[in-house]
């Protein structure tokens, strides 16, 4: 399997492939941060979700695929302190605000920053096409926050606090995607980053949420957020190891603007299962995002 990989980097297979991977991610994603939201505490529902991928994890990256190179271990070091102030962000801020006023402004900021990373990393250009693809999509991205933000009447008295903080975890977004194509592009192996970045990754919010858990007043049953923790890790295998997949592949300017097609998937499922109103404006701003996603690939 890692052979036939690496023998479509930089082919139309891989762009192709890349692409079909960083559209999944884009849904999953969706499903993955609707389910940190949903009933129980954000911050038991990542404490749950990293356990049960950490621990799917560790028998592929101790037994499987092979180990990591010298070099790695500084890496591997360095994605765990980033993702970990992401997931710390990211948990706080929806802590403070709805989900559809969050999730879009964190997937909104985070393509265009990973875009510049990747030019100052990778060297990698977009045509004017795909800069105005980018433009549409990020006018659709916060249009559909600013739209939230006016209309919307639940937790208002956090929204300012919720949108600051939802702006700093784009920023992690933007981070992190360029530091985890970079990673994934440093080893011989890929799948050899993905197991054990999983493995590592999976320690540290389990223990916070522990933590939590035994602080509150009124705490929640085990059984069901354990089953949300299973399922939530499973996505998040799809999702995060799709996503990376398409930065070894491709450009990762591409794969990270692609994915923000999420914001789209986020908006339905807000609206399917947690109850959040969509109406013809945000419907028109949703095509936005969709819009600029398909502008980019066509200016690629």
């Amino acid at each position: 399997m890692s052979a036939w990989l690496l023998s479509l980097e930089g082919t139309e297979a891989g762009h192709q492939l890349a692409l079909a991977l960083a559209l999944s991610a884009a849904l999953l994603h969706a499903i993955f941060g609707a389910l940190q939201k949903g009933r129980h505490d954000p911050w038991l529902s990542r404490g749950a979700i990293d356990a049960s991928y950490g621990l799917m994890a560790a028998p592929f990256a101790l037994f499987v695929v092979p180990w990591p190179e010298p070099h790695m271990w500084p890496i591997f070091a360095g994605a765990f302190i980033i993702h970990l102030g992401y997931k710390l962000l990211q948990a706080q801020a929806y802590t403070k605000g709805a989900y559809t006023v969050v999730y879009p402004v964190v997937r909104g900021t985070g393509p265009l920053f990973a875009v510049i990373g990747a030019y100052i990393i990778f060297g990698e250009t977009f045509s004017w096409v795909q800069w105005s693809g980018l433009g549409v999509l990020l006018l659709g991205i916060f249009g559909l926050a600013v739209y939230n933000l006016a209309y919307l009447r639940t937790a208002r008295e956090t929204l300012p606090a919720a949108l600051g903080l939802a702006f700093a975890t784009g920023l992690f977004v933007a981070l992190y995607t360029t530091y985890d194509a970079y990673g994934i592009r440093a080893t011989a192996d890929p799948f050899t980053f993905l197991a054990w970045f999983f493995m590592l990754d999976g320690i540290a919010m389990p223990i916070l949420a522990g933590l939590r858990y035994r602080s509150m007043t009124y705490r929640p049953a085990l059984p069901p957020l354990a089953l949300r923790g299973v399922i939530g890790g499973v996505i998040a295998f799809a999702s995060f190891g799709s996503v990376m997949m398409a930065t070894r592949l491709d450009q990762v300017g591409e794969a990270a603007v692609l994915r923000e097609t999420s914001t789209v998937f986020a908006a339905i499922i807000g609206w399917l299962f947690l109850k959040e109103t969509v109406g013809p404006r945000r419907i028109a701003l949703m095509a936005l995002i969709a819009l600029g996603a398909v502008i980019v690939e066509i200016g690629g």
